[in-house]
């Protein structure tokens, strides 16, 4: 229902990449940089970020601050961007949405813990500077429990 009113703008990353890669797009996709050879440039991304975020006059009360949620931005890393690009468009995105717009964001990233992934570390290290509030959640320390499965803590990651 809220997206008939225009109030969500949903976009399915891995659908839409396994579209873009390997079917033929007529019109620019935000995900375009998954056909390009030097994969480095979410501008078209962003664009869509921001295009998504414009009030849509459909004679209903529009929100006034908008939430954008990202569900998982560790899959950028995965799908061939480096952090920096990646911390670029987040960058972007709160520029728009809460300096410009008033809004709020929800960013999700994966820790991968013990691996030794330094785009991921950068990622981490760079949104824990940008971010207000920072939501660990991670399993119980003294191990497995019937009724309770992890814990969130708050703080620095």
């Amino acid at each position: 229902m809220a997206r008939e009113r225009g109030q969500l703008v949903f976009l399915e990353g891995l659908k839409s990449a396994v579209d873009v890669v390997f079917q033929a797009q007529k019109e620019p996709h935000p995900l375009q940089f998954l056909r390009e050879a030097n994969a480095g440039n979410l501008k078209p991304l962003f664009e869509f970020v921001r295009e998504a975020l414009k009030p849509v006059d459909s004679g209903e009360a529009r929100w006034t601050y908008p939430v954008l949620l990202v569900d998982d931005l560790s899959v950028l890393l995965s799908l061939g961007m480096g952090a920096v690009a990646v911390l670029d468009f987040i960058h972007y995105c709160r520029a728009t949405v809460c300096w410009e717009l008033k809004g709020n964001m929800v960013v999700l990233v994966h820790d991968s813990g013990d691996a030794e992934d330094e785009e991921n570390d950068i990622l981490l290290n760079g949104l824990s500077h940008q971010s207000h509030l920072i939501l660990r959640a991670e399993g119980l320390a003294t191990g497995f429990c019937r009724d309770v499965h992890g814990q969130v803590c708050r703080g620095l990651l």
